[in-house]
């Protein structure tokens, strides 16, 4: 996680980090806030699809689920299709064009916000598809 941060160009200690994952009943747990999150994600598009050339995008200071998504749709480089599919291992069903609409800018006519149920079933299915390939692959060593 530190790696991913130093690839928005913030540099953080383990003990941040620590202290950002801990439960919330721990008392030496630390809010992360929006833009902190937001650097990570960035980060993290960093880190899967590389760096582009010039100066990086500023971490937004309020974060939404519906630039939550994009980001992690960006870093995992997935297409509707994948999503769509994503989704359906935890039998959730969404049409494309709904999922189109989370993508469109604020304002748009078709714009609707990501509800918290859609962001974490992505996060679900995001979670047992890539912990299914990682495990697999340690298996197989």
């Amino acid at each position: 996680m530190i790696t991913i941060f130093a690839q928005a160009d913030l540099a953080v200690s383990r003990s941040q980090v620590s202290n950002w994952l801990k439960k919330d009943d721990d008392p030496e747990q630390q809010p992360c806030d929006d833009k902190i999150l937001a650097c990570y994600l960035n980060g993290l598009i960093n880190e899967m699809r590389g760096k582009k050339e010039g100066t990086q995008p500023e971490p937004e200071d309020k974060l939404n689920n519906n630039i939550i998504f994009k980001k992690l749709k960006i870093a995992l480089n997935l297409k509707a299709e994948d999503i769509l599919r994503i989704m359906a291992l935890v039998d959730f069903t969404i049409s494309k064009h709904e999922l189109s609409a989370f993508f469109r800018k604020k304002g748009h006519k078709h714009y609707r916000e990501c509800q918290e149920q859609i962001l974490r079933n992505f996060l679900h299915g995001i979670q047992l598809e890539y912990r299914d390939e990682t495990e697999n692959e340690n298996n197989a060593d």
